[in-house]
């Protein structure tokens, strides 16, 4: 019983400590850029939201905080967290720890709708929202799918997912093929390779809301992943419908998904990655593990932003660096895991 709280304990300390690293970044990535802003300057702006004061830094500063850094920040942390937490849930919902927010096709679903937008040289909003109902459409074709075979078979359902997903990336490819070389064919491409520097105060309206109505259920319901996560037998004996259960943590991760990537276009590896390393924080048990996967999914998301707009004059894309840091992080979670089966 000691040993237990003494446990419990030390996850609640790993939770504090890893939400105060993210309060430092948070408060960091607000100086960072290529306007250098003053911190006596960001607290004055900040205290002028609340208490009038006398203004003595220059409109410029205010305009870059609250314009363009603080929707771009909010909707890392927002995106960040959210796609790492529909990872961890189709890790728990398919018991594999290999996928990840894009399994059934969403984020597939939601790069067709976008390039359909771009094709068709839409304004960004009708992009944004085609990106969105696209998304949704790809999932709820693999639901319809899997109702309509009479199968509820987890690996079924995985390899209609795969199917739909490459289906609608063979029309992404098409799409890119047939499009007008100068325009349409770099829009796609540079969509397709996410990133978070067109973000602005009406993308955060419309995508935050959905992404935390999505982490809402899971929430929620994370006690149960630990009873659905033993197998469907073990969950109906604990009286734990999973069939019910699993379609509404899917629509919620695939409502997470399709927001997070019709604004951002597509962010790899983060809902791969970050729930691996929750659970070595903190465990297997979801209680603990599906608060930790969105404050690190939010601190890494931040932190990889902060760096795309500093290394280079020119920013590069926030996929290009998700992929290439969590491409060999992920390498060494599996050899580190083999390592522990071996002994």
């Amino acid at each position: 019983m000691e040993n237990k709280q003494s446990t419990t304990k030390q996850k609640k300390i790993i939770l504090l400590a890893s939400f105060l690293l993210f309060l430092l970044v948070f408060i960091i990535s607000f100086f960072l850029g290529k306007f250098p802003i003053a911190m006596d300057d960001f607290f004055k702006v900040v205290l002028n939201k609340i208490i009038p004061l006398e203004q003595t830094w220059s409109s410029q500063v205010e305009t870059i905080l609250f314009k363009i850094r603080f929707p771009r920040i909010i909707m890392a942390v927002v995106i960040g967290g959210g796609i790492s937490v529909a990872g961890a849930t189709y890790q728990a919902l398919f018991q594999n720890p290999m996928v990840s927010q894009d399994i059934l096709g969403a984020s597939q679903g939601a790069a067709f709708g976008a390039a359909i937008g771009l094709f068709f040289s839409l304004t960004y909003e009708q992009v944004i929202s085609l990106s969105f109902i696209f998304g949704l459409l790809a999932v709820g074709a693999v639901l319809l799918m899997s109702r309509f075979l009479r199968t509820d078979s987890v690996l079924n359902m995985v390899l209609i997912g795969m199917m739909i997903g490459s289906l609608f990336s063979s029309a992404v490819s098409f799409l890119k093929l047939v499009g007008d070389p100068t325009n349409t064919l770099p829009a796609i491409t540079y969509w397709l390779m996410g990133s978070l520097s067109s973000i602005n105060k009406q993308n955060v309206v419309f995508a935050a809301p959905l992404i935390l109505v999505g982490m809402m259920p899971i929430f929620l319901l994370r006690w149960r992943l630990n009873v659905i996560s033993l197998g469907e037998e073990e969950a109906l004996s604990l009286g734990v419908n999973s069939r019910v259960l699993r379609v509404i943590l899917i629509l919620a991760a695939t409502l997470i998904t399709a927001s997070a990537v019709s604004v951002s276009g597509l962010i790899g590896w983060v809902g791969l990655v970050v729930p691996h390393f929750s659970r070595m924080l903190v465990g297997n048990d979801y209680r603990y593990s599906i608060p930790m996967t969105a404050i690190l999914g939010g601190t890494f998301l931040l932190f990889v932003d902060d760096f795309s707009r500093l290394i280079t004059t020119s920013e590069i894309p926030i996929g290009i660096l998700t992929s290439f840091i969590g491409a060999p992080i992920f390498l060494l979670l599996i050899a580190k895991n083999n390592r522990s089966v071996r002994q």
